[in-house]
């Protein structure tokens, strides 16, 4: 391929795609789909909670799909939903106590999947890739 902006979505989309896909393999022991793991890593990152159109966004899903999903991760005891006091029609979501742990390890064999898929780039080679990408995500959110 002689294009280097197809070559760069075309590598950006398989290698997101690759990289969850591996992460996916390493969580399955917990019993957690990539949509709950995900969701779950997104809200761990957030711990002044998100409401649930922020973590749609985030995620990447219509918010009918998000309510299912975060009604199976209420059940299974992950994460709460509480009323915002500014406004009782939004529910901010937070991790439960009996998410912590889970957690934890969830980051523990995220951190050591970077290790292991990084291990032959430089610092200065992820900075550059870190800016370019931080660059391009910036240009599409200003598109319409």
């Amino acid at each position: 391929m002689d294009n280097p902006k197809q070559e760069f979505g075309l590598a950006l989309v398989a290698l997101s795609r690759a990289w969850r896909n591996k992460l996916d393999e390493r969580l399955r022991v917990f019993g957690l789909s990539q949509a709950k793991w995900v969701t779950l890593l997104y809200v761990f990152h957030h711990p002044e909670g998100l409401i649930q159109k922020e973590l749609a966004k985030l995620i990447g899903i219509e918010g009918p799909t998000l309510v299912r999903l975060l009604d199976r991760l209420e059940i299974d005891g992950l994460i709460t939903r509480t009323p915002s006091l500014a406004d009782r029609r939004i529910r901010k979501i937070h991790l439960t106590v009996k998410a912590a742990p889970l957690l934890l390890q969830i980051e523990q064999i995220a951190e050591n999947l970077r290790l292991e898929v990084l291990a032959d780039v430089s610092s200065a080679e992820l900075k550059i890739c870190s800016d370019t990408m931080s660059r391009v995500k910036k240009r599409v959110d200003l598109l319409n």
